[in-house]
């Protein structure tokens, strides 16, 4: 039997949840519900009207990306959330993670519903209109690209409670009076009077205008170009940009007095410090850009850099180990100290060229003790591990390994999020938490400890030789 289901313009992520909640009770499976009504050749029959007996658990973070995604255009957006729930109850992989598939997709879903709502909060431009009461009245014209009026007039009804408004969009239309929110049919686009406040708005942008930063990229990835039309201040841009270069000739004329010593590196590390956006990175380049300002945790703070992945950026063998070394930290590169040379010496034994490969680690930054003028290596906690498990995953996410290779305890955690024992996993292909296979093996610093390394050197070559051999 399937099942289809109509959500409605208003209250859809209510609907959804109702209806998700009442299917997944049925364990009705995801490829037996249409989401989008049903409207195909083949009838389909309405959803239970009652709970089933299955109680489904998930964890918060659904719910977070959940009420984000339901939002978008895209029309298989409610499926691929419940498809997200089924293997959630199933505990099939991690439909969340970065690095699966689906949970990208849903990432990106729900990033850009949240930048879109972002988007409204900053363009919608209010005008006056004629009042007859006490309370002022505003309205607005706004064209979003996703279905985020409901999800974001809450931010307008707060801030501008003492105020009547209304916000018209080509699906729906908020209405806020005396106090209440209410949502109307969509609306033709209102014919606003001009608002007076706006030559002072259009005076105050145009003397903040700094002509000497202009990124025009940047302007129009903030600013689209569509919202423009709507924006009084843009109006300004054209005449603003034709001068630009004029006005900074001016402001070097003027001069400027030359900064203190030291200023540079203060400023330097200043700008290093800043947080950063945490929007997913969209391809691997911009992965690595982001990690190296990763403030997630305290090993930054006393680390030289962040260690980064190198290889080949579609490799179908990704080789993780621990955490960076005292050399690694140094030169900014995985595997380059004493444990890197026995790797690399045991690759070459099994064939396995480094440059086709992706060699990371599961900890991107060094965590050491100092003792004199030694840094003594110490293994990262497990809370260190789940914090980096976030740069991991988008690394698996853009190489997309065929297999991928843990070295040492931390690496096979990292990876599998299982803590059990080495010795019993040496050897063995576990399922990853990105939903693809894991082969365990021993890290190259714990051969170096060994008195007698020869057994455990062999099984690093052994398992290099069947990662070569499963990856060609």
């Amino acid at each position: 039997m399937t099942y289809a289901v109509t959500l409605p313009d208003l209250g859809t992520l209510d609907a959804w949840r109702t209806a998700a909640r009442i299917a997944i009770s049925h364990r009705i499976a995801p490829d037996l519900i249409d989401w989008t009504g049903g409207g195909g050749l083949f009838a389909a029959s309405p959803l239970p009207d009652q709970q089933g007996s299955h109680q489904a658990k998930v964890p918060a973070a659904f719910f977070d990306i959940a009420k984000s995604a339901i939002w978008h255009k895209s029309p298989d957006r409610a499926a691929l959330l419940y498809q997200a729930l089924w293997r959630i109850d199933r505990r099939i992989g991690d439909p969340l993670s970065a690095a699966d598939p689906l949970g990208r997709r849903l990432q990106l879903l729900a990033k850009n519903v949240r930048r879109d709502i972002h988007k409204m909060h900053a363009f919608v431009r209010f005008r006056e209109l004629p009042s007859v009461g006490p309370r002022r009245r505003f309205a607005a014209w706004f064209e979003p690209e996703h279905h985020t009026l409901e999800p974001g007039v809450p931010f307008f009804a707060k801030r501008f409670a003492d105020m009547d408004w209304m916000i018209a969009t080509p699906e729906l239309t908020a209405h806020f009076e005396g106090g209440k929110l209410r949502f109307g049919p969509a609306a033709a686009r209102p014919d606003l009077p001009d608002d007076a406040s706006e030559g002072l708005w259009a005076t105050y942008f145009a003397n903040i205008f700094n002509p000497a930063r202009i990124k025009l990229d940047a302007m129009r990835s903030e600013m689209p170009k569509k919202y423009w039309k709507n924006l009084p201040e843009t109006q300004l841009i054209p005449a603003m940009l034709k001068d630009a270069e004029a006005r900074v000739q001016r402001m070097r004329e003027a001069g400027s007095t030359p900064a203190r010593p030291g200023a540079a590196a203060i400023s330097t590390r200043y700008r290093a410090a800043m947080p950063q956006a945490p929007d997913l990175p969209d391809t691997l380049d911009q992965a690595q850009a982001a990690a190296m300002q990763c403030r997630r945790c305290n090993l930054c703070e006393k680390a030289t850099q962040t260690v980064w992945g190198r290889g080949a950026p579609n490799a179908a063998l990704m080789i993780v180990g621990e955490q960076p070394g005292d050399r690694e930290d140094l030169e900014g590169l995985p595997f380059v100290g004493p444990a890197g040379q026995v790797l690399h010496k045991a690759m070459a034994e099994a064939g396995v060229d480094p440059a086709k490969a992706w060699l990371t680690n599961a900890v991107k930054h060094f965590k050491f003790t100092p003792r004199g003028k030694q840094r003594i290596h110490q293994s990262p906690d497990r809370a260190e591990i789940e914090h980096c498990r976030w740069w991991l995953g988008l690394e698996l996410g853009f190489v997309q390994p065929r297999l991928t290779v843990a070295l040492g305890a931390s690496a096979a955690y990292a990876l599998t999020g299982n803590a059990g024992p080495m010795k019993d996993r040496v050897g063995k292909v576990e399922q990853g938490l990105h939903d693809g296979p894991v082969l365990v093996t021993w890290h190259p610093s714990y051969i170096l400890r060994l008195p007698d390394p020869s057994t455990a050197r062999a099984d690093l070559v052994a398992a290099l030789y069947e990662a070569q051999a499963r990856t060609k």
